[in-house]
């Protein structure tokens, strides 16, 4: 039987080359579906490969289901949508007890709903009230479901992959803080330019969905997911993303003014994974600042709260990050100056 590496262990070359080109393969299969968005599809696969959930928010008809559907084809995983209406109940999402025949007797027998596949497409998720949104909680979390006192684990792999439009847009619930947090990026799927339009009228026709072939197995898949893992995150970036955090609170820098609420530790726990994802993308055996750095506005976006006050004023999450950024320096202490100032010859 073959035995699996311990996290720890280090990545070898031949692991590190294998796993970025599988990656890269994926991400080219995204770009088959959703034309001019090279950045946004290598966040949703860093996302995934993080094992993190992934909210895409955007106008009706970008192609945000039509990207979801598509990396489930690539990655030959099971999806199931669930259309999420002001109508819909928790337990048509989760599932829910019936009362059977067994074996002569009348007792209830739980029978699972759409929620129990690899992918979850949750389609215009805040269409839905907080009650029902509020369902997936369990689900995000820990990868199973509670019904009638009686707890049923989830198929692994196991992501939420939800759309939503704008809380503009009428009939909009916003989603609760405590969802928000679970989702591990927040993207934002913009429209086209000209010249990419014109590539999807060429190409496209309403009606038909885009083939995108599987270029990456359950089985291979899997094993990237663990690969993942192993990614060495160094002490001095795990201090970074822990002073990053930190400062995202009230009081916690000059850029937080303006912030009611910030971070959580869960967000510090994304930044993380996040970061030792894409070092894997990017073929190397370690996170480095960079990583957090990139990863830091969909991470961290919806997690901080402004107060209304710094929101009449036109304050953003999205500026508050980039203040952040500009304002934590990556290492905790300076570097010595004969370090600072010594070149190679």
């Amino acid at each position: 039987m073959a035995t699996i590496p311990n996290p720890t262990t280090p990545l070898g070359d031949a692991e590190i080359n294998t796993a970025s080109a599988a990656i890269q393969r994926l991400v080219d299969a995204l770009d088959l579906v959703l034309f001019g968005q090279r950045d946004l599809n290598e966040l949703v696969v860093t996302g995934v490969l993080a094992r993190g959930h992934v909210l895409l928010e955007g106008l009706p008809g970008l192609g945000k289901t039509e990207l979801v559907k598509g990396l489930a084809r690539a990655l030959g995983l099971t999806v199931r949508r669930v259309q999420f209406t002001p109508d819909l109940l928790p337990g048509d999402i989760t599932g829910n007890p019936l009362l059977q025949d067994v074996d002569g007797r009348r007792q209830f027998v739980f029978q699972p709903g759409p929620i129990f596949a690899n992918i979850i497409l949750a389609d215009e998720i805040n269409r839905a009230s907080p009650k029902t949104q509020s369902a997936l909680l369990e689900a995000m979390q820990e990868r199973r479901v509670t019904a009638a006192g009686e707890t049923h684990p989830l198929p692994e792999p196991f992501f939420v992959l939800a759309t939503q439009n704008p809380i503009e847009l009428e009939g909009t619930y916003p989603l609760p803080e405590a969802q928000l947090d679970r989702f591990l990026f927040k993207l934002e799927v913009r429209r086209n330019d000209p010249a990419v339009l014109q590539r999807i009228v060429q190409h496209r026709e309403i009606g038909v969905e885009p083939a995108v072939p599987t270029v990456l197995p359950r089985e291979e898949f899997t094993a990237l997911l663990e690969l993942a893992r192993r990614v060495h995150l160094p002490e001095v970036v795990a201090n970074y993303i822990a002073r990053l955090v930190h400062a995202t609170h009230p009081g916690g820098s000059a850029a937080s003014a303006g912030v009611r609420y910030g971070a959580s530790p869960r967000a510090a726990l994304a930044l993380a994974a996040a970061a030792k994802a894409r070092g894997l993308r990017l073929g190397r055996p370690h996170a480095s600042f960079e990583d957090v750095q990139a990863v830091a506005q969909p991470v961290l976006g919806h997690r901080i709260i402004l107060d209304h006050t710094a929101r009449l004023d036109g304050a953003t999450t999205a500026g508050v990050i980039e203040k952040l950024l500009a304002e934590v320096p990556a290492q905790a202490k300076p570097l010595p100056g004969s370090l600072s100032a010594a070149k190679i010859s």
